[in-house]
């Protein structure tokens, strides 16, 4: 019987705590802009619309080809939704380099920021690469997504289009 209380206050106390949990905000890390000014995550916004951070590197194939496939359809989902992209390099200062030619011969749209020493991809957890997180209008993190499979980015829009049907709802 003893075990029983245990157990049912344990799952009740585990309820309760999942029930309060708040959703979860972007840490305050400073990065770099392409053109070497220093920006704070604290400053990815986009006037109330959500937002999706790709963290990626030069180096890494599954990451070129999320983005270049998610190039393709970004101004439509910009018209569509307003969402805003922020792709975070995550290339140390050997190669992050290599980023803004990269930028410029893809002609990304993007915001693009560099993250040369991993501080926003450890705050972050970001473990592999790319690792794709999605924002509601309030800046918490709803949604992210690990590794690329092709189609994955028809996935990213339409939790965007969710979140703008959640939030449209809430008001």
């Amino acid at each position: 019987m003893k075990r029983f209380v245990f157990s049912a206050l344990f799952f009740a106390l585990l309820a309760s705590g999942f029930a309060q949990q708040e959703a979860a905000t972007l840490p305050s890390v400073n990065l770099k802009t392409l053109d070497g000014k220093k920006f704070n995550t604290a400053d990815i916004s986009n006037d109330g619309k959500p937002i999706i951070i790709c963290f990626f590197a030069t180096w890494c194939k599954p990451c070129m080809v999320e983005l270049k496939t998610i190039a393709e359809s970004y101004e439509e989902w910009q018209e569509e939704t307003g969402v805003k992209i922020y792709a975070v390099s995550i290339d140390d200062s050997r190669s992050s380099g290599k980023v803004a030619p990269l930028v410029s011969g893809q002609s990304w749209e993007y915001e693009v920021l560099l993250d040369e020493n991993s501080d926003f991809k450890r705050a972050m957890n970001v473990g592999d690469i790319p690792h794709t997180f999605i924002l509601n209008g309030k800046r918490e993190i709803v949604y992210q997504h690990a590794s690329y499979a092709p189609g994955v980015e028809q996935e990213y829009i339409e939790k965007v289009k969710e979140i703008l049907q959640q939030e449209k709802q809430a008001e």
